[in-house]
């Protein structure tokens, strides 16, 4: 590992707004944000794969790895953040490197695939990533974006974000850093507004940004920028002018937040968007930021009155869903700000959650769980999948709200399962969107089809213990 990057990690570690972080000991904050790879497990992503996540929903870049192909993979519609204009994002750039570059040195090979990007895409911006090879042979990305930036005349990034670095959520850090670094105060808006804002760790995934914006434009709010999702380079690259941060992913980009504040003296916020008290809530505190800044003190009058119109709408569309759903039990296997904001809005649908994961979730996610359930929250660390199933047999849950990876354990318990992480196909965020996580649910739950599943097949004769 390079000195630059150790000393980048470090910083990253003395993060002064992540109480976390700030409370352990030297020899504890260099173990990282969250737990540490085990060697051949499947462990859920590495730092590159953080960093890359976090950045890709910049649509009209090109997202180059520098690396072997592996570590590109599959970009097409993997995160499904969606753009309303260019789809520069969803092409995978690679220089996928060969035997000889790592004996040799892969720098010349980076260059080539940069100008061949510059002269086929011509993008506003190319951000190069480091992956684990091209780390450890010692490639300096840093030199050869400069100097591709230099001979092409637009800004190529290096994000210098090799696996080995550590997890996925320190990845997600190192790639804020890029932007730190490279991105953010290098460009001028064409005008500002006494209401402009950023919102810092949004990803549009299945175009959940989209359910907010038209309120946030009701009330006169202009979105500057949104790093990341439907995000615009020059739009991240001007976001020094806003007058307020809004913080939506649990941290993982909240160097972002606080370095802002510190260079630009934008203040910030965490909020969620998911849940009709959680949606109304960071409406009034954009509000109150706002006016703080020099915004009209009328906003608040107007956020109010959105508020009232919205909740009233929402609650009257739920109201027939809630009376079925009401004690019905939900086992939910996700991470990070899901962890506790999609629990808020699973209780306002009258349902119960008898347990939560939290592998992915800091200490503050943590303590909001339990603000929302209780002290008996049922926060669940590490469950393997025996625990899931048995716990789904056993009807402890009639539900699992989950990643892909966990699907197939609820269908083998012939149990209702549904998708509620960055794969799926509906957006879940602001009013509408709690609407649709409503309707999905009782889709899931009273499909005949559990019933069906469940009937012993006419011709048995043995009785089969997994019918039972």
């Amino acid at each position: 590992m390079s000195a630059a990057l150790k000393a980048k990690i470090a910083d990253v570690f003395e993060e002064p707004g992540c109480e976390v972080n700030q409370g352990k000991t030297a020899k504890a904050r260099k173990a990282g944000c969250t737990k540490q790879l085990t060697p051949g497990a499947a462990a859920g992503g590495c730092a590159f794969d953080g960093a890359k996540i976090a950045l890709q929903p910049i649509v009209d870049v090109a997202h180059l790895v520098h690396g072997p192909i592996a570590c590109e993979g599959n970009s097409w519609d993997n995160r499904h953040s969606a753009s309303s204009g260019s789809q520069v994002y969803r092409t995978g750039f690679t220089t996928d490197i060969n035997e000889l570059d790592v004996i040799y040195g892969a720098e010349k090979r980076l260059f080539k695939a940069i100008r061949e990007i510059v002269e086929k895409v011509d993008p506003p911006a190319i951000f190069v990533y480091q992956t684990c090879v091209t780390g450890l042979i010692g490639d300096d990305i840093e030199a050869v974006c400069q100097r591709a930036s230099e001979k092409f005349g637009k800004p190529v990034i290096p994000v210098n974000a090799p696996g080995f670095a550590g997890p996925k959520n320190l990845g997600n850090k190192l790639g804020a850093e890029a932007l730190l670094d490279y991105v953010i105060g290098t460009v001028e808006p064409a005008y500002t507004t006494p209401t402009d804002i950023n919102i810092i760790g949004e990803y549009n995934l299945s175009g959940e940004l989209w359910q907010v914006k038209p309120l946030l434009d009701a009330l006169g709010v202009r979105v500057l920028s949104c790093i990341s999702g439907d995000g615009r380079y020059n739009e991240v690259a001007s976001a020094h002018r806003a007058k307020a941060n809004m913080m939506v992913c649990s941290k993982s980009m909240i160097n972002i937040a606080t370095k802002m504040q510190q260079r630009w003296g934008i203040p910030y916020f965490e909020g969620s968007f998911y849940g009709i008290a959680d949606m109304s809530q960071t409406l009034r505190e954009i509000a109150r930021l706002l006016i703080e800044q020099g915004a009209d003190a009328d906003l608040a009058r107007r956020t109010e009155a959105l508020i009232a119109a919205e909740e009233a709408r929402a609650w009257d569309r739920i109201r027939a869903y809630r009376t079925q759903l009401t004690g019905k039990r939900v086992l939910l296997i996700t991470g990070g700000v899901k962890s506790w904001s999609v629990v808020a809005a699973l209780q306002e649908a009258g349902l119960e959650v008898v347990g939560t994961s939290v592998k992915k979730s800091t200490k503050e996610d943590k303590e909001k769980i339990k603000e929302i359930m209780g002290d008996d929250a049922h926060m669940i660390d590490d469950m393997t999948p025996r625990q899931m199933y048995a716990m789904l047999r056993d009807a402890k849950a009639d539900i699992m709200l989950s990643g892909g990876r966990s699907q197939f354990v609820a269908l083998k318990a012939r149990m209702p399962w549904m998708d509620i992480n960055q794969e799926r196909h509906h957006a879940f965020a602001g009013y509408e969107g709690m609407v649709t996580m409503v309707e999905e649910i009782h889709k899931a739950l009273f499909n005949p089809v559990w019933q069906q599943v469940r009937t012993p097949a006419p011709w048995a004769t043995v009785a089969d213990p997994m019918l039972v």
